[in-house]
């Protein structure tokens, strides 16, 4: 019995079995499909939610007196510019109707966007063979890179600053909060949470 090192083992197995793929190859191979399936996760993303502020954007407001709140709401690289700000007003109208006022006038908005961009990390990857014959050696090598996209990212923000009112003000516009609350809910199909 002959004790073999792994590569040895390697190459008396590629040997025996001249179409299967050498072991490394397999492995290099496994790594790209999840590189991949990553990927493609990362692609297929999702908005943010409406939700909290987190790790993916969300919500948060600060209270500046009894009945005057700022109210922000970060996306992700996926989130429209447009559910930023329906949903800057729907925390808006929601504040509005948890401290027992029924109307919102905006005072102050702002929207912005932050951006970055992401670049793939670059691999390569050669191949070569040789052979000889008397005094002479041939050989060739290919190599294969593959990776290094860039990718754009473009994070919408909004805030608005907000003063509450019990009865609608008559010198200027104010959101009906009960409306906007039901309204935007609806058009993201937004389900109230169990009580």
């Amino acid at each position: 019995m002959s004790i073999l090192s792994g590569e040895d083992q390697l190459a008396a197995k590629n040997a025996a079995h001249p179409t299967a793929r050498p072991l490394c190859e397999k492995g290099e191979i496994m790594r790209k499909y999840i590189a991949i399936i990553i990927i493609a996760l990362f692609i297929q993303g999702c908005a943010t939610s409406y939700q909290k502020s987190g790790f993916s954007g969300g919500y948060s407001e600060t209270q500046l007196d009894e009945n005057v709140f700022k109210v922000s709401f970060r996306g992700n690289g996926y989130t429209r510019r447009e559910r930023v700000a329906d949903f800057t007003l729907l925390r808006s109208a929601e504040l509005s109707l948890e401290n027992g006022f029924n109307y919102f006038v905006v005072i102050d908005a702002n929207s912005y966007t932050s951006n970055s961009t992401y670049t793939t990390p670059t691999t390569s990857h050669t191949t070569g063979s040789a052979y000889g014959t008397g005094n002479y050696a041939y050989g060739s090598a290919t190599t294969r890179t593959t990776g290094g996209q860039t990718y754009n990212i473009s994070k919408p923000s909004s805030s608005n600053t907000i003063v509450c009112f019990k009865e609608k003000p008559t010198n200027t516009f104010a959101y009906n909060a009960n409306f906007i609350y039901k309204n935007i809910r609806e058009k993201y199909g937004i389900k109230d949470a169990a009580k």
